[in-house]
């Protein structure tokens, strides 16, 4: 009988050892995205500190790397940049604790989580999704994937942006209220995480506004940088 409630109880994984994570971009069924993840907006927005992660979902269609442009739909007056740390599943998953969490990581990546801010204030006053605002196309950048061995420590990585040359973002990932294990359980709570999954871990203060013709240029500590222009719709 204690075998069996040990079994019922633990985390449910498969081994998943065919994954070719490199290719999580082409694969890629779910986007999770952390909101309000750092102190320095909760201080600027005089909010009180949520008591769990705050989580939304992106499309795959989102999806974009290098190469390609950023497009601002023409339905978006106000489209702003948010650079961030994601991470990759590597591993099936449901119900992790925080303690095996970190096992279910296949890689990382640098993302960015173009919001419609215009948009998403009109869905917070009203108390609806943040879909539209955060899921349309080209809106979720990301860099190439990078093995878990390759970054020492995922909460030690410093994180800026710039835009036509000039700093708009820096932070850290230490300063992040929800850590990457936190995350993890908490989803894998509500939903099983699959291989090619990104975990999008919010964005530091300094999140503004973009227009047609700007360049983006962000990077993630000394391992990698990413550029992408900013185009309009009807270009």
């Amino acid at each position: 009988m204690r075998v069996l409630r040990y079994l019922a109880r633990r985390t449910m994984a498969t081994d998943d050892s065919n994954c070719k994570l490199e290719s999580f971009v082409t694969h890629n069924k779910k986007i999770l995205g952390a909101g309000l993840n750092y102190m320095d907006i909760i201080k600027s927005r005089n909010l009180p500190i949520p008591e769990e992660p705050i989580l939304f979902l992106k499309p795959s269609t989102s999806l974009i790397q290098e190469g390609q442009n950023i497009i601002i739909p023409k339905a978006f007056s106000k489209v702003a940049h948010e650079v961030e740390l994601a991470c990759v599943i590597g591993k099936r998953c449901k119900n992790v604790s925080k303690r095996s969490a970190m096992q279910f990581v296949g890689g990382y990546c640098l993302a960015l989580d173009m919001t419609a801010q215009c948009s998403l204030q009109v869905a917070r006053s009203k108390g609806m999704p943040w879909s539209l605002g955060k899921g349309f196309d080209t809106s979720t950048p990301v860099s190439r994937l990078f093995p878990p061995d390759e970054v020492q420590d995922p909460h030690k990585l410093e994180l800026w942006l710039k835009v036509n040359g000039n700093i708009r973002q820096t932070g850290n990932t230490a300063d992040m209220i929800f850590k990457i294990p936190d995350i993890i359980e908490y989803a894998s709570r509500h939903m099983t995480l699959e291989p090619y999954a990104i975990i999008l871990t919010g964005p530091p203060g300094g999140a503004d506004p973009v227009a047609p013709g700007d360049i983006i240029l962000c990077g993630m500590g000394d391992l990698v940088e990413m550029k992408f222009e900013v185009k309009a719709e009807w270009d």
